[in-house]
């Protein structure tokens, strides 16, 4: 009970930071609008197979800019301010509850201008948005983790982009195939399959947080 009133505290934290420098959630607006914008003017028509890939990579870029600054931009003295006050895994969970609601939104906006600049290629649309629903949660959870243990280091930004490759990799080669399915490019009979494997994908990375963060947050 305790640690939940320590999430809700620490989420309305988030939100009032994130309120007060709207620069930040503009900066990342104007990443996905003037990328669409781009990809737009550079092919005028995109084809199903090239629309599949370039969604993934905004969708990715935009989650690397959303949630690298969520430890990053707090200094040591702020950190020992929440160690002295909160418990580590309310912590944690209010920095990933966080990350994910703005993931969440930021992908379907991507998936909104996207679709109307560019055309709207899915025929299954429930595959498609419990992909980019799992696929988001994967993302803030690895970004989120892989932000807190670069904040211990000097060059953070070289360290998650090493840290998150190889976790990366597998999340979003299953989601392109997921959203090959959806879009029709492909006809793969294990579609259950994939959607159960980025489940466990979450579930496994959720997991592993809560149980490394504790010692990352007291070194």
């Amino acid at each position: 009970m305790i640690v939940l009133k320590e999430i809700i505290y620490l989420l309305r934290k988030e939100i009032l930071l994130e309120w007060r420098q709207k620069y930040a959630i503009s900066g990342i607006l104007l990443y996905v609008l003037s990328t669409v914008f781009v990809v737009y003017t550079s092919f005028k028509k995109v084809e199903p197979n090239a629309w599949n890939t370039l969604f993934w990579i905004i969708i990715l870029f935009a989650s690397v800019n959303a949630i690298a600054k969520s430890f990053v931009q707090e200094n040591s003295s702020r950190q020992l301010y929440y160690y002295s006050l909160a418990n580590p895994t309310a912590i944690i969970l209010s920095k990933i509850i966080y990350n994910s609601g703005l993931l969440l939104f930021l992908s379907f906006l991507s998936f909104i201008v996207f679709a109307l600049v560019a055309g709207n290629p899915v025929k299954d649309n429930f595959h498609f948005f419990a992909a980019l629903f799992l696929g988001s949660i994967g993302f803030s959870i690895t970004f989120t983790f892989i932000s807190a243990i670069s904040a211990k280091a000097n060059n953070s930004a070289t360290l998650m982009a090493i840290l998150s490759f190889p976790i990366i990799i597998p999340i979003i080669l299953t989601l392109i195939k997921l959203s090959a399915n959806a879009l029709r490019l492909m006809q793969d009979t294990a579609v259950w399959k994939d959607i159960a494997t980025l489940l466990a994908i979450d579930l496994i990375l959720i997991t592993m947080t809560f149980i490394l963060f504790p010692f990352l947050w007291k070194d």
